[in-house]
Parts: structure tokens; C-alpha cells; sequence
């Protein structure tokens, strides 16, 4: 089955083709970080227009590498949320428009599902069960993963994601959006020993996380060491940043720690945007060999938003039979616990 998978979630505008004996056919993205870059954080008008400008150019792309036609396709995969809906309605939209005009099946996918099976993408991959990570600008959870469509959250963020943070952060200490990659490139250039940030709700049983305190933390560490002219220096700015990076990654480390001892699975799969962040990636690849486990990460493009990840999802749902009819509908609130295994939920495709 060769899928056509659109992913229009938020900020950036991605495709792929997948085929289920083939894999992965090709796959384009296009950024809207320029756009949204002097705003400092996404606009969600400003988002759906240019998922409108950049879809169908990408579409054509995709076919192009591949070599195949919109003949060729046999269903349609579109993220139906979370997301903002404008920008998810975009891709709704084309997929089911798609799907009628080639008489074939059209099935919505869960974002968040798409980041938790997206390291299947690679040639070493995890088997079923095993615990997630999935740390992103939306989400900060631990997920128990028995299988396609089977998610248990054993932890979350209680406020702030742990991707949201980094952002904030980042807009404090006056470094450019996005957050995740300016606070890592600042702290490069921080000393180690200058400032100590606590690691929030680690001295507490739980696997739950709150990252608006490490935040507000920093925030004050900034005010008390600016100048009369209330600026930091540019070493007390990667100081700060590294001290929080960190805080943050330390957090994750502890509580993905503790979950695989309470779990006692032996695979961690990494998932979403801050899963490419090199301090957290080194951290947990030694405890990794500390612990005699194996950690799993999709590639640095897949870590973050992509369209391969939900034409994967779509062909595994697609092929048990799932489909949407011509319902165009989205979800910007969907959780992920509330979804099933693939061919749970059948639908009989309208024509």
C-alpha cells in the first residue's frame, strides 16, 4: 500500500510517501520559522496561510522524487490533531479532497502517534512494549507503549512542556525563535560551574513533570545579574542557558530513569523536537550503557514535525481497514489515551 502522508499541525508544512513493502519514497518539509521569527512564537493565522501557499507545490515534489503519479497512491494520511486548528483543517482538507478525487481511503492521525512510532522509520528499531520519552514544544510525556494504538501516560507535564520552556527561555535571555536550538548552541559557550538550577519534582515520587518553576527560576537568576542598563553580559546569557539546559535535561533523565525501574522494560524511544537536543541525547545514552538498556531516537529531521511519520501511522491504520468517510474533522485537543489499535475503529468509505 503506498500512502500519501500531509502533516500541517502547526508550523511547518511537511509530505512523504510511504509504501508498506517499500518504505519510505520520499519526503519534503518546508519551515515557517522565518515567518513566524519576528513574532517570536508561532501566529496560527499567519501558519494556515502558508501551509495553503506551500502543500500542493510539496505534493508535487514528492511525487516527482518518487516517480510515480497520484495514480499510484492508495490512501491518504493527514494529522487531524493536535494542533492549531486552522493549520490542521488545511491539511484535512487536502487529504480528504485527495482521497475523493482518487476514489481511495482517507484516514486522520494522531500527531503525538506519529512522533512515538517514528523511530520504526529507522532500520534499528525498538520492539513492542517498551517506554517512550516523547518531549516536544506541546508535550512532556511518558508513555507506556504496548503497541500500535496502545498508550499508557505514566507521566506529564503538570504546566509548561518541557520544548515550551526552552522557548520561553530562550525569548528571556533575548536569543532568537526557535528556543530549543538557540538555548543549546548559547550553551555551548556556558560554564559548567557558575550556576546551579534545581530539577523540579525529582525529590518526590511521581513521574509527572512542571518545568514553569525552573522557568521563573531562570527568569530571576536573569534580572538579578543584568546590568544598570538591564542587559547581560554575553557570558552570564550562556551561563544561564547552560544552567538551565541543564536543569531541564537532568529532569528528564531522572524521571525516564525512574519509569524504566518502576516499567522494568529494558528499550526508551525518544520522540519530538527536544529529542535532538545533543545534552539530553549524551545523557541517556549513558545511562543507557549504565543500565544495560537500549535508548532509541528517530533522526534529527524526524525528531522534529514531518510528514513521514504520519504516512507511516496512516498505512498502518489504513491497511487494517480504518477509514474517515469524507468527514472532514479535526481535533487541536485530542489525547492520546483515547485511541485504539489499528482496525478498532473501521469506517465505510463514501463515494
Amino acid at each position: 500500500m503506498l500512502v500519501l502522508g500531509i502533516e500541517t499541525s502547526c508550523d511547518e508544512t511537511a509530505v512523504a510517501l510511504y509504501d508498506s513493502v517499500q518504505g519510505l519514497l520520499a519526503d519534503r518539509l518546508y519551515s515557517q520559522i522565518a515567518i513566524h521569527a519576528e513574532y517570536g512564537g508561532v501566529v496560527p493565522e499567519l501558519a494556515a496561510r502558508d501551509h495553503i501557499r506551500k502543500l500542493v507545490p510539496l505534493i508535487r515534489k514528492s511525487l516527482e522524487d518518487s516517480r510515480l503519479g497520484l495514480q499510484d497512491i492508495d490512501g491518504v494520511a493527514y494529522t487531524r490533531g493536535p494542533g492549531l486548528a486552522g493549520a490542521l483543517l488545511v491539511g484535512a482538507t487536502m487529504g480528504q479532497a485527495l482521497a475523493f478525487g482518487l476514489a481511495v481511503p482517507a484516514v486522520g492521525v494522531h500527531h503525538m502517534e506519529g512522533h512515538l512510532l517514528a523511530p520504526m522509520l529507522e532500520q534499528t528499531r525498538p520492539h513492542f512494549p517498551f517506554l517512550a520519552l516523547l518531549v516536544s514544544g506541546g508535550h512532556t510525556l511518558l508513555v507506556d507503549v504496548a503497541g500500535p494504538g496502545e498508550y499508557n501516560i505514566l507521566g506529564e507535564s503538570l504546566d509548561d512542556a518541557v520544548g515550551e520552556a526552552f522557548d520561553k527561555t530562550a525569548k528571556l535571555l533575548g536569543l532568537a525563535y526557535p528556543g530549543g536550538p538557540s538555548v543549546a548552541k548559547e550553551a555551548e559557550k556556558g560554564r559548567m560551574d557558575r550556576f546551579k538550577f534545581p530539577r523540579p519534582m525529582t525529590d518526590r515520587p511521581g513521574l509527572d513533570f512542571s518545568f514553569s518553576g525552573l522557568k521563573t527560576f531562570t527568569l530571576i537568576t536573569a534580572r538579578e545579574h543584568e546590568d544598570d542598563n538591564q542587559q547581560l553580559t554575553d557570558q552570564i546569557r550562556a551561563d544561564i542557558a547552560l544552567a538551565f539546559q541543564e536543569a531541564a535535561t537532568d529532569t528528564l533523565l531522572i524521571k525516564a530513569r525512574r519509569a524504566l525501574q518502576q516499567t522494568g522494560y529494558e528499550q526508551l524511544v525518544i520522540a519530538g523536537g527536544v529529542g535532538a537536543n545533543k545534552s539530553l541525547r549524551q545523557k541517556l545514552n549513558e545511562m543507557a550503557e549504565q543500565e544495560n538498556i537500549s535508548v532509541y531516537f528517530p533522526r534529527p529531521e524526524f525528531c522534529t514535525d514531518n510528514g513521514a511519520m504520519i504516512a507511516y501511522v496512516g498505512c498502518l491504520r489504513l491497511s487494517a481497514g480504518e477509514s474517515e468517510g469524507m468527514a472532514v474533522a479535526v481535533k487541536p485537543r485530542w489525547k492520546l489515551s483515547d485511541l485504539k489499535p489499528p482496525g478498532e475503529r473501521k469506517h465505510k468509505v463514501k463515494s
